[in-house]
């Protein structure tokens, strides 16, 4: 995942501003240094998302799905979860301590609508956002300020950002891609058939069948299948991969070996936890990419190629 790149004349606003706050400033750099690309802080965001939408025991894979005190307890969810990833210190009136410097932590699942509560005046607080219907999020750090915020009448005397004080956020990293949640954004016949079916394995092997040349996550497994042996359920030996090798279908899996057939393909490579799968024929044309799998070339196949069964993929191997 790459930083958004911000214009010339915002990184001159952005170096004079950071420069009138030092704290903002060093923690600013600390988050940065310890998440470049912002990808520790999405894969976070994703897994909180997934945590509460819990699909192994309720199939849930929709935000509008929770309940209104699960929507509540995201806040705290996000600020538990970012604090085992990053290992922050405990803060005494925030928080955090990052650089030990006390920073509170906001989560909105709405642009805009982080809840500032009183305590906070003064000090630094970090800006979450996640959208999974948009597959966006955004990270910012904020000085609160009394002239800065909303007089709300909120029970908890909790006040939001004027909109037109957004701008004395700092952005960390805005709108960045979140992983993507493949069942939220499938095509809704897809997405029925698979659920139609009766059995986790095979809703597993038509969820494959249906969505391919995507990275499909753990968690959507574990969602689909509603098992607990759910990993076992994509692998050979009577798993997906048994099922649809005779429809050509390969399911690659995160290991070395098998991002190096995705990348030979021209396909997304599975990061941690996650599977891409395919159909493939043996290779016709030299300029498709292919790769050489069981001593012959293969190819990504398209609608008009008949099924061909698909090869056996490399061993098993990780990076140490």
């Amino acid at each position: 995942m790459l930083p958004i790149d911000i214009n010339a004349a915002q990184h001159i606003r952005l170096a004079d501003e950071l420069r009138l706050d030092a704290e903002l400033q060093t923690v600013h750099a600390e988050l940065t240094r310890m998440a470049p690309s912002g990808e520790r802080f999405a894969i976070v965001l994703r897994d909180t998302i997934d945590q509460l939408l819990n699909g192994e025991v309720t199939g849930r894979f929709a935000w509008e799905s929770l309940y209104k005190t699960e929507r509540t307890h995201a806040g705290t969810l996000v600020e538990i979860n970012l604090q085992r990833e990053f290992k922050f210190a405990d803060g005494t009136a925030m928080d955090y301590r990052i650089s030990d410097i006390e920073v509170d932590c906001k989560y909105s699942q709405t642009f805009g609508g982080w809840m500032i509560p009183p305590e906070a005046r003064g000090h630094l607080c970090l800006l979450l956002w996640a959208n999974d219907q948009e597959s966006r999020w955004s990270a910012g750090l904020f000085r609160v300020r009394e002239e800065w915020l909303n007089q709300g009448s909120n029970r908890d005397a909790k006040l939001t950002i004027k909109a037109a004080h957004r701008d004395k956020i700092h952005w960390l990293w805005r709108d960045a891609a979140l992983p993507e949640n493949v069942l939220l954004h499938m095509d809704p016949k897809d997405r029925n058939a698979v659920f139609a079916l009766p059995s986790g394995q095979q809703r597993l092997n038509e969820l494959f069948r249906r969505v391919q040349k995507r990275r499909i996550s753990r968690n959507v497994v574990r969602t689909v299948a509603q098992q607990k042996d759910y990993m076992k359920r994509v692998r050979g030996n009577g798993g997906a991969r048994s099922a649809l090798k005779p429809e050509g279908i390969l399911i690659i899996g995160d290991y070395d070996s098998h991002r190096a057939v995705a990348k030979g393909l021209g396909l997304p490579e599975p990061g941690e936890g996650e599977f891409v799968s395919v159909r493939v024929v043996r290779a016709r044309h030299s300029t498709s990419p292919q790769i050489e799998l069981d001593g012959q070339n293969w190819t990504v196949a398209d609608d008009n190629d008949p099924p061909e069964t698909a090869p056996r993929l490399p061993a098993h191997t990780k990076s140490p």
